[in-house]
């Protein structure tokens, strides 16, 4: 009968610490394609973006078309109470070659943070984490953030931090996240500069405020974000006929906002966004991105895609950092063309074409190729394959 107590008291203690063990859960994503983009103006230097050549046509495997590869770690444990601690570490792969975590670089992290979550009162976090303008930029795509979408690459071209681009991460991040009240969530982040102790932190610091409200097909989403420019970091002007032109920020905000909406009609689901930056350093490098968006249902487990979105260029750079006194007023257009294809819940086959056109003083990426020129019409087409666990 003894023995019989001691057996369930152990088994009751083992139980109490399987409770409290953190459940990790590995996930991540794989995804890879074939892209061929040509185009161009040969007369004009493409800033040495294709091996220091001239030549506009790019032909390849290219990692994370769709969604950027990568592997991740996120955990949950239960202290009591409704309260948890949660943790993600999460990692960028590019598949086609060997970068990425393994890589003798750096871990390439997309995020890690660790934080406490309520049910009642939300979540804080601490670490490298999203900006409230990288969901944003998600939900109101029609490429769902894919690196060829138009409000991708001319929103992350433009330097912009509301984007689903790297930029969209910042490092030194506390943030506060709420709870889910009938559809309508709000986040915070600041960002500290950790510039010395001899200087404030808000030197080159970032902060911002989301709101997101997403019910019955409806989704809305308003925002701002700023961040300061430290004096000796510098911005980098694409200029016509030139590598670059490198101007020293003064310690002066960037402010940018945004709002996107989305509704889903269940025969076409609509998407539109339009986004702002002010910036008030030397650099001058105001500009405004909006795109429009559509996604298609066809067959059981299809989508036809659309996007068209612009770049607008007010004033950036001025006259004084130009000896020919060009400045960047002019835009950037581009239209996309994608069908994705659920072969299973994990596997997707996705195919696009991209027509970008710059103006003479626009950026010159073209998507995901980086062979792009300043006044030069690109085309691209790509079609891969990607795969989520």
């Amino acid at each position: 009968m003894q023995k019989k107590i001691i057996a369930l008291a152990v088994a009751s203690l083992a139980s109490g610490t399987a409770l409290a063990q953190t459940n990790v859960t590995i996930y991540g994503i794989a995804d890879a394609g074939y892209v061929y983009s040509s185009g161009g103006d040969l007369s004009v230097r493409d800033f040495g973006r294709n091996n220091n050549n001239n030549d506009p046509t790019f032909s390849g495997i290219k990692s994370g078309l769709l969604s950027g590869s990568r592997i991740g770690f996120k955990g949950t444990e239960a202290l009591g109470n409704g309260l948890n601690a949660v943790f993600t570490l999460e990692y960028s792969l590019d598949i086609d070659n060997n970068s990425g975590v393994g890589n003798t670089g750096s871990l390439n992290a997309r995020q890690q943070f660790v934080g406490l979550q309520s049910d009642k009162l939300g979540t804080v976090a601490l670490g490298r984490q999203y900006a409230p303008g990288y969901l944003a930029s998600i939900n109101n795509d029609a490429f769902g953030g894919a690196v060829f979408g138009p409000q991708s690459f001319l929103s992350n071209q433009a330097g912009n931090s509301i984007t689903p681009n790297s930029a969209a991460r910042w490092d030194n991040s506390v943030t506060y996240t709420s709870p889910n009240w009938s559809g309508f969530t709000g986040k915070l982040i600041y960002g500290f500069g950790e510039s010395g102790v001899e200087n404030s932190v808000s030197d080159n610091g970032k902060a911002g405020v989301g709101f997101n409200y997403a019910n019955s097909g409806l989704n809305l989403d308003l925002l701002y974000q700023q961040r300061t420019s430290l004096y000796g970091n510098y911005a980098t002007l694409p200029v016509a006929g030139s590598t670059s032109l490198a101007v020293p920020g003064t310690g002066d905000s960037v402010n940018e906002y945004y709002v996107g909406g989305s509704y889903d009609f269940k025969m076409v689901k609509i998407m539109g966004s339009w986004q702002q930056q002010n910036d008030k350093n030397l650099a001058n490098l105001d500009n405004s991105v909006w795109s429009l968006g559509a996604v298609v249902p066809v067959m059981a487990a299809s989508n036809i895609h659309f996007s068209y979105g612009q770049l607008l260029w007010d004033n950036a750079g001025r006259d004084y950092y130009f000896s020919d006194g060009n400045t960047l007023d002019n835009s950037s257009q581009s239209a996309a063309l994608g069908w994705t294809t659920n072969m299973s819940k994990r596997t997707t086959l996705y195919a696009g074409y991209v027509w970008v056109k710059n103006d003479n003083h626009s950026t010159g990426n073209a998507p995901t190729t980086q062979t792009g020129v300043v006044g030069e019409t690109n085309n691209t087409f790509l079609a891969g394959m990607r795969h989520t666990f």
